[in-house]
């Protein structure tokens, strides 16, 4: 048995990988990408995401594609931004407080809440290590999030963080003050900063 031609192209153009809805859109059925998992020519990356069973898996990549809601966050955006060299052991997503992720979504990273109105702000798209675009937060706007997060962090990352931030010759410290006064962060920032510059 062979991956359909079709599936193959898109699977190739995407990245080595397939959700069930693309496969679906093209008129498969959900189950030959399962029979293709039982025959060993594509791997269930997560759950509606399958790969190429000799390729990589992007993890961020897949979990983003699980939600459109979800953009990456706290230490994850401080990977992906260059501003800290570990890569987090589970993902850390921020969505709009009037929406939920489901069961599984919420098993495998650690989820934040945001005002709707606040959950666009400072949203760019970052490469993963694998080459993958990603939507994460800004340098300026993770700053912001692990200073309103700090009691749910450890203080030593957001202490590196900030520093990191600090001197990076990317920062613009005039955003960074606009967003943390959205935030309502400028006090605590402040102090941070004076004792950290």
């Amino acid at each position: 048995m062979e991956v359909n031609p079709i599936i193959l192209k898109t699977i190739k153009n995407n990245n080595n990988m397939i959700t069930t809805a693309q496969a679906v859109e093209l008129g498969f059925t959900r189950a030959l990408l399962s029979r293709y998992v039982k025959e060993g020519l594509l791997e269930r990356g997560r759950r509606g995401v399958y790969i190429l069973s000799d390729s990589l898996h992007d993890d961020m990549y897949t979990l983003m594609l699980r939600s459109e809601k979800i953009i990456f966050s706290h230490d994850t955006a401080l990977f992906l931004n260059g501003l800290s060299e570990r890569t987090p052991f589970t993902h850390s997503v921020t969505i709009p407080s009037d929406r939920k992720l489901s069961n599984t979504l919420q098993d495998e990273c650690v989820c934040y809440y945001i005002k709707p109105e606040l959950h666009q702000v400072g949203v760019v798209t970052r490469k993963t290590t694998l080459g993958n675009e990603v939507r994460c937060y800004n340098a300026e706007r993770t700053i912001c999030d692990l200073v309103r997060s700090r009691n749910r962090l450890d203080e030593e990352t957001v202490i590196s963080a900030i520093k990191n931030y600090a001197v990076s010759p990317e920062k613009n410290l005039n955003v960074l003050a606009v967003y943390a006064s959205k935030f309502c962060v400028d006090k605590v920032l402040r102090r941070y900063m004076e004792v950290l510059l």
